[in-house]
């Protein structure tokens, strides 16, 4: 049995609590918060679990075999430092770590004592992702040309950073996820007229083999659109999260171009075929990723979105942040 703690009872913290205490072979022991209001909704919801507001008790317990961190971004590094100092295995919260130099301390402590690291990047366990990785890894989609994605709704702001390190991780953790190439340089311009931090964020990332992606992310949007293309020679995909019946759509279009002699002479053609959505898993992604967690702990495996995953995700993210205080300025990886 894999005894965990949960510290961080905000907007994610109960879902995490939720899905690792029905997670089998794992049990939740204790939850923290500092807030009392936060705790207060946890007697009401995990009326078994027992409940604290010293998270630093709550790391060096004995009795707790991993911690799940699901504290601002900012509080990643000394939360997470101090667990695994205390010999406990981590599950961190979306971005891993202010900067990409915590992330590599961590990292560190981590092979020193043989613990694992999970960076819950949530929409790698997605039904939708696992297709589209499958479309990837089996060439039906061809060699891939762009990924372009667009997360924008009306808030929820964020006090401790930037619309870029709020939603920028889940499309750059899939990108890591599914393209097998490095990304090799990025370009960021955004807004932040009336708040310290960037609201709306314009990212492009530049990839080896001349894949381009491109991220909208905004705060301020009218309206909630989650919709993700992802475009290859032989077919391309539209992936829209808000759809519940069809997330995603394959489209058997695409162009085929004859480059003859002479600067005029290039051919464009273009195919049109079937539009087909692929049945897609519909089990509950953090339930998935909360049991995974379990698993590798008990049989010592080591998960694919680690250390090291959260640490490509954080220098993308300083990439970006540096690209954006220099109004756009090409940032190179």
């Amino acid at each position: 049995m894999v005894h965990v703690g949960v510290i961080g009872l905000g907007y994610w913290g109960p879902n995490i609590v939720r899905n690792f205490h029905g997670a089998e072979g794992c049990r939740v022991e204790k939850i923290c918060d500092t807030n009392e209001e936060a705790l207060k909704l946890a007697r009401r919801s995990f009326p078994d679990i027992e409940k604290t507001s010293d998270w630093k008790a709550l790391v060096s317990d004995p009795s707790i075999d991993a911690i799940a961190i699901a504290t601002p971004v900012s509080t990643h590094f000394s939360v997470a430092k101090m667990a695994l100092e205390n010999g406990k295995h981590i599950f961190v919260e979306k971005a891993f770590t202010a900067s990409s130099s915590q992330a590599e301390e961590l990292i560190e402590i981590a092979e020193r004592k043989d613990l694992k690291i999970m960076v819950d990047h949530t929409f790698l366990f997605t039904g939708a992702v696992k297709k589209i990785k499958e479309l990837i890894d089996d060439g039906t989609l061809g060699p891939l040309y762009y990924y372009d994605s667009i997360r924008i709704n009306l808030g929820l702001f964020q006090h401790d950073v930037n619309v870029i390190w709020d939603l920028a991780p889940h499309d750059l953790s899939i990108m890591d996820h599914v393209i097998r190439e490095k990304p090799e340089a990025i370009v960021t311009t955004g807004g932040n007229h009336f708040t310290a931090h960037e609201y709306v964020a314009y990212t492009t990332i530049y990839f080896s083999n001349h894949i381009i992606a491109h991220l909208n992310v905004n705060w301020l949007s009218p309206v909630k659109v989650r919709t993700t293309l992802v475009g290859g020679e032989k077919k391309m995909l539209v992936w829209n999260d808000l759809d519940a019946d069809e997330k995603i759509k394959v489209y058997d279009k695409g162009v085929e171009v004859e480059n003859r002699e002479g600067v005029y002479d290039l051919l464009v053609s273009y195919r049109t075929g079937d539009v087909w959505a692929p049945k897609l898993e519909q089990t509950e992604a953090l339930r998935l990723e909360t049991q995974y967690f379990v698993d590798c702990i008990v049989n010592d495996e080591k998960p694919f979105n680690d250390g090291y995953s959260g640490y490509r995700i954080v220098k993308m993210l300083e990439a970006a942040d540096k690209s954006l205080k220099k109004r756009g300025e090409l940032v190179y990886l």
